[in-house]
């Protein structure tokens, strides 16, 4: 779509969400998970991206069994309605769930399913809670008027020793995106991505290279006709 096209498209609401970025082998060889939007997606077709979606209401119902780090969730609270911080962590937590069969969660033994809303009860069948251990908040960004569906989506970082099983174990995984697999860091650019997702994977480099967590959290948005690239 042109930027005449897009300028005259009617506007969409834009809804919270959350991207979840799992890194693995940090040390020896960083490897990013992602997979391939179908082609015949409305958001983002054929690209590949790293797994998340929308807030759904009932994450709001649900809760952490570990948190995030308080400065991680402090930042994240002042970025967005306070009410909203911990269900967006546990929409990233379900969608990588949702998307890729795997689980970002610590075992804990007699859930009690009947209190656990419709969108979690295979989540916690396994006897596991959602955690969000060793989590970091890293970015923000709102997708550009114009486009088909918009996000103001909040990303987040978590290495591959916080999932609970086998990391290569797509079994479980939904049909919404197709050829999963850990990209090594250097070379995933190769792909074809997202703008915002370029942009982030070079946040996550100086990530991996400082141990982080940022000492600032980028803020991509738009207002008066104009895209901006704030840290806050």
């Amino acid at each position: 779509m042109s930027d005449a096209a897009r300028a005259a498209a009617p506007d969409v609401p834009v809804r919270d969400a959350a991207t979840m970025i799992l890194l693995r082998d940090r040390a020896r060889d960083p490897r990013i998970l992602v997979g391939q939007r179908g082609a015949g997606a409305v958001f983002m077709p054929s690209k590949f991206v790293f797994p998340g979606g929308a807030l759904d209401a009932q994450d709001s119902a649900m809760r952490l069994a570990v948190p995030m780090g308080e400065a991680c969730m402090a930042r994240l609270r002042a970025m967005a309605d306070p009410g909203l911080a911990e269900p967006l962590v546990l929409a990233g937590i379900r969608e990588v769930w949702e998307e890729t069969g795997l689980v970002l969660g610590a075992p804990a033994a007699g859930v009690a399913q009947a209190e656990v809303p419709a969108d979690w009860q295979g989540f916690v069948a396994g006897g596991v809670a959602p955690s969000a251990a060793g989590m970091q908040f890293i970015f923000r960004a709102v997708t550009p008027p114009g486009r088909p569906r918009r996000f103001d989506a909040r990303f987040f970082l978590v290495e591959a020793e916080s999932i609970l099983g086998d990391p290569d174990d797509f079994t479980h995984a939904s049909s919404e995106l197709s050829h999963l697999h850990w990209a090594p860091l250097a070379e995933v650019r190769a792909l074809d991505l997202p703008f915002i997702t370029e942009v982030v994977l070079a946040e996550v480099s100086e990530l991996v290279e400082s141990g982080g967590p940022p000492e600032s959290v980028p803020f991509f948005h738009h207002e008066d006709g104009r895209s901006w690239f704030d840290r806050l």
